[in-house]
């Protein structure tokens, strides 16, 4: 059976983030994906279905992606933080999450555990294995469940885009590694960004013109 999915698009940026569980065990633990600005309606959500968040993942530590994880973690506990090791200091470090530059600074909680990449994390009865995308970011994260033929990349690959390259610890070589990596999956791969609409690798392998060589 699928994972129930909830996307929802989020703060002034319009972050995506998602809650994630498999209702086939009838247990009430989830997965949040990332945790933007003004994250209210995904929080009432997890109190309104009963569902109790086992980890909040981040795809990668800017603000648009972290600064709702105080206030999550005040109306729903303490909710272990996961995120790249690359990328440890970025939620309290507001020059690293970038919220130095667009103000109000953002200080958030720290993560509880860091990952390397390679790692089988499992949510119910499914398993995700943790795919170390940097470029955008230096941690940038895709969790990908080979069985259900989906993935969340975060900012790295959007539908007819990627993730910008132009912040201090971007790094275009890594975006071409990571991009050469995520075209690897099945074309039938569900890609859930962290902006923008669904698509798919088959999808952007045909029409996204950052892949093309030389793109960037």
């Amino acid at each position: 059976m699928a994972l129930s999915i909830r996307a929802f698009e989020l703060g002034d940026f319009a972050t995506n983030a998602y809650v994630v569980w498999d209702p086939a065990l009838g247990a009430d633990a989830c997965w949040v994906i990332d945790c933007p600005y003004e994250p209210e309606e995904m929080i009432e959500f997890i109190e309104e279905q009963g569902l109790r968040p086992a980890l909040c993942i981040l795809t990668h530590c800017h603000c648009d992606h972290v600064a709702g994880l105080s206030r999550m973690r005040l109306r729903l506990g303490p909710v272990n933080i996961l995120c790249h090791r690359a990328e440890k200091e970025f939620n309290e470090d507001p020059n690293l999450n970038l919220s130095a530059f667009i103000p109000p600074a953002v200080s958030a909680p720290p993560p509880d555990a860091c990952l390397n990449g390679g790692e089988m994390l499992e949510l119910g009865s499914h398993y995700f294995r943790v795919l170390h995308t940097p470029g955008h970011s230096p941690g940038g994260i895709t969790l990908w469940c080979e069985e259900l033929g989906l993935a969340f990349d975060g900012d790295t690959l959007f539908a007819g885009s990627i993730g910008r390259l132009d912040f201090p610890t971007s790094d275009p070589d890594a975006m071409r590694r990571s991009l050469e990596l995520l075209m690897q999956l099945p074309d039938g791969t569900r890609l859930l960004p962290g902006h923008g609409p669904e698509t798919t690798v088959g999808a952007e392998r045909r029409s996204n013109p950052f892949l093309r060589p030389g793109a960037f």
